[in-house]
């Protein structure tokens, strides 16, 4: 049932209660929500109130209809879709400015926080790196790579950026698949190796400035492109 206030409207009310059970895990990415009559008995509101709320979510990127189907929930938070459409309208420098921010805030605090655990995480996506440069495949190397970064953030054990930064993936996918093709693979593969050194000897400005060489490294290869 509803939990009502004074200060929202009903649909607003229901919008927030649908959002939290999508943002606690209850209703998973991919997930068929339940269907209107079944929410109307749930949250105890009119058909007009529960339109209006699943239209603010739609809106917001949080739930996706499928004419004929359903509605599904499109992803875990609404911050995903604004982060993601703001990335598409930025350039590759804006981007990596961001990550630089991000990945080097996650490697200074992997090389205090990690565990074995997260040590040998981030040696497997290595591993997957090289064997995408050995076969050449910049598309299997880009997904490694982004996997490699996410065990990096996830070794910050920050979980709001880990947050942040999963939110962002698909728009840093676009950027690393944009840098291979300006660079060389084998150049961050020996990199992301440096840095998993540098978290593993606990040395927090070394991780720092590795990240910095790899992130203007890729800012130089496309002002370079951009001429």
């Amino acid at each position: 049932m509803l939990n009502k206030t004074n200060r929202l409207s009903l649909a607003e009310q229901a919008s927030m209660q649908i959002e939290q059970l999508i943002e606690s895990g209850v209703w998973q990415v991919g997930m068929k929500i339940p269907t209107e009559p079944e929410l109307m008995e749930e949250l105890q509101v009119s058909r007009n109130t529960l339109r209006e709320a699943m239209r603010a979510l739609t809106h917001a990127g949080l739930l996706k209809t499928r004419q004929g189907d359903g509605t599904y929930v499109s992803s875990s938070s609404a911050l995903g879709p604004v982060l993601k459409k703001r990335i598409q309208r930025s350039d590759i420098l804006q981007t990596l400015e961001v990550r630089h921010a991000l990945e080097r805030e996650a490697a200074i605090l992997a090389a205090s926080r990690r565990t074995e655990h997260d040590l040998e995480e981030i040696q497997q996506h290595i591993e997957s790196c090289k064997l995408a440069v050995h076969s050449r495949d910049h598309a299997a190397y880009a997904i490694a790579d982004i996997a490699f970064h996410r065990s990096i953030i996830a070794a910050s054990h920050n979980p709001l950026l880990m947050e942040l930064y999963n939110h962002m993936t698909e728009g840093v996918r676009e950027t690393i698949s944009d840098v291979m093709e300006l660079s060389s693979p084998s150049y961050y593969l020996q990199n992301h190796e440096m840095l998993l050194l540098a978290i593993q000897q606990n040395d927090s400005s070394q991780a720092a400035e590795t990240v910095r060489i790899y992130i203007e490294h890729s800012k130089e290869h496309f002002q370079q492109q951009r001429g």
